[in-house]
C-alpha cells in the first residue's frame, strides 16, 4: 500500500524516529510498529505497547466524546451558552457549538502565559475576548476544548480528565490509556532546556492545567487508539449512539458552511459531500475515520523528538491523508 510506503519513508528518511500505525478495513486491522522510540541521548528501540503523547487527539477521543454523551442524554444542548455553565465567562453569545467547531473567535494576548500557575492561567483565558470573525470562520485553538472541559467539570463536579477516564476510557476498555503515564512506558518527545520530556505532556497549557485540561494530556498505545477507532467505525450503540457518531461526520458549524464538525475536523474523501472525521496532534499523531466505508487510519509518531522544528513532517502530512483516502474510497 502507498500509505505504508509513505510511513516507511518517514522513518527511513529520519523525519520521525519511529511510527506505530493501524489500517482498519471493516473487521480487518493491520498494525505495525517500525523504527525507534528515540534518537537522543542514544538510539532506543520502539516496542509495541509503548505510550504516545496524543496531544490534541485528547480533544476528540476524550472531551468531545464525553460532552456528546451529555447532549445525547438531554442534559445539555450544543447551542447552550458557555456562560450558563461557566459564569466567569462574560460573553453570552458563545455557545458550546462555537467552542466545539472552533468558530468562537476567542483571542487575545496573555503575558508570560506558559509561566502562570493554573488558577491564573484559567482566569486569564476566561478574560479573553471574542473577535470580529465570530461564527464567520474557523480558527483552530486549544481554548474551545479547554472551556468544554470546564463545562464537563461544572456538571460532573470532577476534574475533566477524571470524567474522560470514567466515561470514555474505561467503558471502551482502552486499558493502558492514561493521563499519568510511567516514563519508562512512554515514547519520549522533545528535548527541552529542562531535559528530555518522557511521560510528561508536551503541551504547555496542559502541563500547567494538569487534570483540568480537556485539550491535551492523554497518553495511549497504538492498541488503545485502534480500540477507539474500531468502536467509532462500528455499529455498536455503546458510549455514544451510532446516530451521534454519524453526526460527527457532518458540518456542524453555525451556518453549516465551514467544514468542521463537533470536536472533529472534516476532510473530503471521494466526493465533496463524502466527509470523513479526522484530527491531528501536535506531537505527530493522526486519526482518520470514515463511518461510510468503515475504514480508518491511526498514526502515532513523536515527530517533536528531539525538536519540534520538524517542518518535513508537517509538509508531508496532507499527502499522507490524501494517499490513504485515495486507497480506500
Amino acid at each position: 500500500m502507498h500509505t505504508e510506503k509513505m510511513i516507511e519513508q518517514l522513518v527511513s528518511e529520519h523525519i520521525v524516529p519511529g511510527a506505530s500505525y493501524a489500517l482498519i478495513d471493516h473487521e480487518c486491522v493491520k498494525k505495525k510498529v517500525i523504527g525507534q522510540a528515540a534518537w537522543w541521548p542514544e538510539p532506543e528501540p520502539l516496542h509495541a505497547g509503548m505510550l504516545y503523547d496524543l496531544a490534541s487527539l485528547t480533544k476528540v477521543i476524550g472531551t468531545t466524546t464525553a460532552v456528546m454523551q451529555l447532549v445525547e442524554q438531554g442534559v445539555i444542548s450544543v447551542d447552550d451558552s458557555l456562560r450558563h455553565f461557566v459564569p466567569a465567562w462574560s460573553d453570552e453569545r458563545v455557545t458550546l457549538r462555537d467552542l466545539l467547531t472552533h468558530t468562537a473567535a476567542i483571542s487575545g494576548y496573555i503575558p508570560h502565559r506558559n509561566q502562570l500557575p493554573a488558577d491564573q492561567l484559567l482566569a486569564a483565558l476566561l478574560k479573553l475576548s471574542v473577535g470580529p470573525t465570530f461564527e464567520q470562520r474557523d480558527h483552530y485553538t486549544d481554548i474551545g476544548l479547554i472551556f468544554i472541559g470546564l463545562v464537563l467539570e461544572a456538571i460532573y463536579q470532577q476534574p475533566v480528565q477524571t470524567v474522560i477516564r470514567q466515561q470514555v476510557l474505561l467503558p471502551l476498555q482502552m486499558t493502558t490509556a492514561t493521563f499519568n503515564p510511567e516514563p519508562k512506558d512512554s515514547v519520549p518527545t522533545e528535548l527541552t532546556p529542562n531535559g528530555l520530556l518522557r511521560g510528561q505532556v508536551h503541551d504547555p497549557k496542559a502541563a500547567i492545567l494538569k487534570e483540568h485540561c480537556g485539550s491535551a494530556g492523554l497518553f495511549a498505545s497504538l492498541d488503545d487508539v485502534t480500540t477507539f477507532a474500531q468502536w467509532f467505525l462500528s455499529d455498536r450503540d455503546d458510549v455514544l449512539s451510532t446516530k451521534t457518531r454519524d453526526l460527527l461526520q457532518t458540518d456542524q458549524t453555525p451556518r453549516r458552511n465551514l467544514g468542521r464538525s463537533l470536536g472533529w475536523n472534516l476532510i473530503a474523501a471521494s466526493t465533496p459531500d463524502h466527509l470523513v472525521a479526522f484530527h491531528t496532534g501536535y506531537t505527530g499523531t493522526i486519526l482518520i475515520l470514515d463511518r461510510v466505508t468503515k475504514q480508518g487510519f491511526v498514526l502515532l509518531t513523536n515527530r517533536v523528538h528531539p525538536t519540534q522544528n520538524n517542518r518535513r513532517f508537517i509538509n508531508l502530512r496532507p499527502h499522507l491523508y490524501r494517499t490513504f483516502l485515495n486507497e480506500t474510497t
